[in-house]
């Protein structure tokens, strides 16, 4: 390389750098204001979230006990149209059924004990009924996701009052 060509090359950075000096001033200055918005923001919310949350632990209880009663109406309505289900109805006659060999068999169990004869007659068994089991685990699997659904709902209540969305 060339005197001529080094210098041009140093005449070329001088420049070079001295635009970077002009534009990192107003750069840092940006970045410094970025930075102390987000400080600003990062306090407001901490401050928020303790106003949040003071106010949810003073409440919880009333919530929780809102949270668990506003299930009430839909217990009651659930037996109702239960006990309208065709399905049900002949389930209930099944299981009746078994109850009614019951009763049978303890009659007859006093009966041989009233005559004074050895007890012959068996104990009832109880057969485990399948279908409860599976209609109780689509209850659990299906109120477990709108509980979660619920718990999602809750998250975002605090993240809009954290981040001012509610006024």
């Amino acid at each position: 390389m060339t005197t001529n060509e080094i210098q041009k090359a140093a005449e070329r950075v001088a420049k070079l750098q001295a635009q970077a000096e002009k534009i990192s001033t107003p750069l840092a200055d940006a970045q410094a204001e970025l930075e102390a918005a987000q400080d600003a923001e990062a306090a407001r919310k901490a401050e928020r979230g303790a106003v949040y949350d003071r106010e949810f632990a003073r409440t919880w209880r009333g919530r929780a006990d809102e949270a668990a009663n506003s299930g009430d109406d839909a217990h009651k309505r659930f037996y109702e149209l239960l006990t309208a289900e065709p399905w049900f109805a002949a389930y209930v006659e099944y299981r009746a059924a078994r109850h009614k060999r019951r009763h049978v068999l303890d009659e007859a169990q006093r009966a041989q004990r009233a005559i004074g004869e050895e007890v012959t007659v068996p104990e009832q068994r109880w057969y485990a009924a399948m279908i409860l089991e599976d209609v109780q685990s689509e209850v659990e699997k299906r109120s477990a996701e709108l509980g979660a659904q619920f718990a999602e709902e809750l998250t975002q209540t605090r993240e809009d009052y954290l981040s001012g969305k509610d006024e």
